[in-house]
């Protein structure tokens, strides 16, 4: 079937296939780097120019029989194009390049030919170049599929295209031995314009699924950013309901409680008062990487404001006291370590209860524990003895019965309220 397939693309012209290659590969590479001009993403840049220069490989292969060139050169391009694409890929996920194995594909090329069996042989180049591109493809998509942050769903495409351009590339390593009984032409002619639609078809769907990665790269950092807290690196108000959210919802199936710690720096406004507002924000930066090195990743730390911290941990309150404790200790250790003029000291306030339980009571039970601690003597934990229980399940008809219950208070409540109402005003 594949035989046919490589002697029915002999009719296409190969000529009009390779320039529509090269076209389209060039203005990829350069719309790649625009991408990157604007992202600042590396593995763009490493993209597009692998682009470009497959491209300009092509067209120096295309017009060999025109321009005299090196034998060797227009292959060489091509293999370190591939090995750029592999290359990209390792930057995208934070991974560094590796030279030597980028440019040996290249150098295996060049070594073969020094031998001139190879050199005569289109059997040989066919299937060589099939074997070291194939080989660059499946890394890449090996890269691609090694990135944890994404759902196995999403990583699917990513590998998948790669995948299927490697596969294709290795056709010919099976049809080898057509070249045996005087098949080598048609199969070295066959397969040329085979590769090039399949290239065509390869570089567009590339070039799409490394634009989406990226685009999904910095959507998550502007994320990330937002949730963030510039001077601690915790999480902000914000990103850490949300973390808080998604980590009760995980328990949630299981029953299982989850425990908030409350911490509190102790005498925090008299270091300003003493020693600035620098020597303030280094504290709390010191206390952001302890906690940070204390509690577990997947913990949800974050920053309410101040010096008031809360962590979430999806554990027992006799593990999250313990926490808490291990917390207090490093804490004052560091301080006490680091040799800076303020040495400070932090409070926690524990508290337990069910999945099911609001967030913003189980913060209330553990600022109420928190207190007692500053209350006791600070550089202490205090833990909430009550554990807060599930919010009970409402409908539509207990809101109406508890409307109808407002309506039915009696007119005589209101002026019984009022003094109430009033001292209210005048306190606050």
């Amino acid at each position: 079937m594949f035989a046919r397939l490589a002697e029915a693309s002999m009719s296409l012209d190969i000529g009009t296939l390779f320039v529509i290659a090269i076209c389209v590969t060039s203005l990829l590479g350069l719309f790649l780097l625009f991408a990157w001009m604007q992202d600042r993403i590396a593995a763009l840049a490493w993209w597009g120019a692998a682009y470009l220069i497959g491209g300009t490989s092509a067209l120096m292969w295309r017009l060999g029989d025109l321009i005299p060139l090196p034998l060797p050169l227009a292959d060489v391009l091509l293999f370190i194009a591939v090995g750029m694409i592999w290359s990209a890929a390792r930057l995208f996920h934070g991974r560094p390049v590796r030279w030597g194995s980028m440019c040996l594909g290249a150098a295996v090329w060049l070594a073969s030919s020094c031998f001139p069996a190879f050199v005569q042989s289109a059997a040989a180049h066919l299937v060589v170049s099939s074997l070291i591109v194939a080989t660059y493809t499946f890394l890449t998509a090996a890269e691609l599929w090694h990135e944890r942050r994404k759902s196995l769903i999403r990583r699917w495409p990513a590998m998948f295209v790669p995948m299927l351009h490697g596969a294709i590339f290795l056709f010919p390593v099976g049809l080898a031995g057509l070249s045996l009984n005087g098949g080598g032409r048609s199969l070295g002619t066959g397969w040329v314009a085979v590769y090039a639609i399949e290239v065509v078809l390869y570089v567009v769907g590339a070039a799409f699924i490394v634009l989406v990665l990226a685009k999904d790269r910095t959507v998550r950092q502007y994320k990330l950013a937002a949730a963030t807290d510039p001077l601690t690196e915790l999480l902000n108000r914000r990103g850490f309901f949300e973390a808080a959210e998604a980590i009760m919802a995980s328990r949630k199936a299981s029953k299982e409680p989850v425990s908030v710690l409350a911490f509190d720096l102790d005498h925090f406004k008299s270091i300003n008062d003493q020693f600035g507002h620098h020597a303030g924000d280094a504290t709390l930066a010191l206390f952001a990487t302890v906690v940070k090195r204390t509690l577990r990743a997947g913990d949800a730390i974050g920053r309410l404001g101040g010096e008031e911290f809360v962590a979430l941990l999806p554990s027992t309150l006799s593990d999250a006291t313990a926490a808490a404790e291990r917390v207090r200790k490093a804490f004052a250790i560091t301080s006490a370590s680091t040799g800076n003029h303020s040495v400070a000291t932090v409070s926690a306030g524990v508290a337990c209860g069910s999945a099911h339980a609001e967030i913003d009571t189980l913060i209330a039970r553990a600022d109420a524990a928190l207190y007692c601690a500053k209350k006791n003597g600070r550089d202490r934990v205090e833990a909430a003895e009550a554990e807060v229980p599930a919010v009970p399940e409402r409908d539509d008809g207990g809101v109406a019965e508890r409307q109808a219950a407002a309506q039915r208070i009696p007119a005589l409540a209101v002026p019984l309220l009022a003094p109430v109402r009033g001292r209210r005003q005048s306190a606050a």
